[in-house]
């Protein structure tokens, strides 16, 4: 939670957009991203939250997780958008 909270602050959306969504961790000799997508229907994938391991910043992995999330969507989701705050 505490990595999640980086991101956003608020654990009830936290837990919220968790239990609806699809978690998502780049594993790269030990994790160094996170991030959670949610169907919002009319075909619209939100990405909720992003969060790089702070130790990891500047490293291209926020980049690297979107284009995953896109290539992996790609044929489901017409849409890919950023709800973060």
């Amino acid at each position: 939670m505490k990595l999640w909270r980086i991101a956003d602050e608020s654990e009830n959306m936290i837990n919220r957009y968790l239990e609806r969504g699809t978690m998502y961790v780049l594993n790269d000799n030990g994790i160094k991203n996170i991030c959670v997508v949610t169907n919002e229907s009319n075909n619209i994938l939100e990405i909720k939250n992003i969060v790089t391991v702070p130790k990891c910043k500047n490293q291209g992995y926020d980049k690297k997780m979107i284009k995953f999330v896109e290539d992996k969507h790609r044929n489901e989701f017409k849409n890919l958008q950023v709800g973060t705050g």
